[in-house]
């Protein structure tokens, strides 16, 4: 089965935001309070990814095979710093390695750009997402954060791409 890479355009948003619901919905039960993952609404969900795509510096690329989506990256530069804003692959294609390709590039992308090293945050009672990060270099600098949006506490993982 053959799956690319590429850039994510506006009519990826449909595909996209299956795929974040999806994630967000199934892997985040039972790792996240059930008020929280069934606040999300599908609007509140078009919404933020088109804010979140359309926002000046950022890269969306998704993993699609034929004319389905299968996983998408946001990330974008800060000075030397990459920032992964989202990493998601739909549950029905995880163990393809889509996630690890589709972060190996954005690392690579960002590094290409100046980035020295990158972040990202994950929910702290993430387990399995910590874990997948951490097989792929991304560990724990010992940052916290609580967002308002999400009332629950997350860690940032960090990775040297020098």
């Amino acid at each position: 089965m053959r799956v690319d890479l590429r850039q994510a355009g506006a009519d990826d948003l449909d595909g996209i935001v299956e795929v974040f619901l999806d994630c967000w919905r199934q892997s985040y039960r039972g790792v996240l309070p059930d008020r929280l993952v069934d606040s999300l609404s599908d609007e509140d969900a078009y919404a933020m990814w088109h804010r979140g795509l359309a926002a000046p510096g950022v890269t969306g690329v998704i993993a699609v095979r034929e004319d389905t989506v299968l996983g998408v990256t946001r990330y974008e530069l800060d000075g030397t710093t990459g920032l992964v804003h989202s990493l998601y692959v739909s549950p029905s294609a995880r163990g393809l390695g889509l996630g690890r390709r589709l972060l190996d590039h954005a690392a690579v992308d960002l590094a290409a750009q100046g980035a020295v090293t990158a972040t990202l945050w994950v929910f702290a009672d993430n387990a399995p997402s910590i874990g997948f990060y951490g097989a792929c270099g991304w560990l724990p600098d010992g940052v916290s954060r609580v967002q308002d949006a999400f009332g629950e506490p997350e860690i940032e993982l960090r990775k040297d791409l020098s």
